[in-house]
């Protein structure tokens, strides 16, 4: 690649970084090839990617920052939990 081309932020792939085909990413992710295709074009919160003639290719990391975004943290279940002790306690 050319000092132009990455002056001009051109990103490049590296071992620990690397770019990956749409088949590449479905096993890496455990999605299919057709979901990501999809994600391609969320209007809400579309997969970043990089066409390359007829090609698509995502960043690792940018695959990975993009899939925290929906990380779901689930809550407690306060109510259960209270349930549990009152009955535990009424039980001593």
């Amino acid at each position: 690649m050319s000092t132009e081309g990455n002056r001009l932020g051109a990103a490049t792939s590296t071992a620990v970084d690397p770019f990956l085909s749409l088949r590449t990413l479905a096993s890496y992710s455990c999605m299919s090839v057709r979901k990501l295709r999809q994600y391609l074009h969320d209007s809400v919160h579309p997969l970043p990617h990089y066409r390359l003639g007829g090609k698509i290719v995502v960043r690792r990391s940018e695959f990975d920052a993009w899939m925290a975004a929906y990380r779901r943290v689930g809550q407690a279940d306060v109510e259960g939990i209270v349930n549990s002790v009152i009955s535990d306690l009424r039980r001593a």
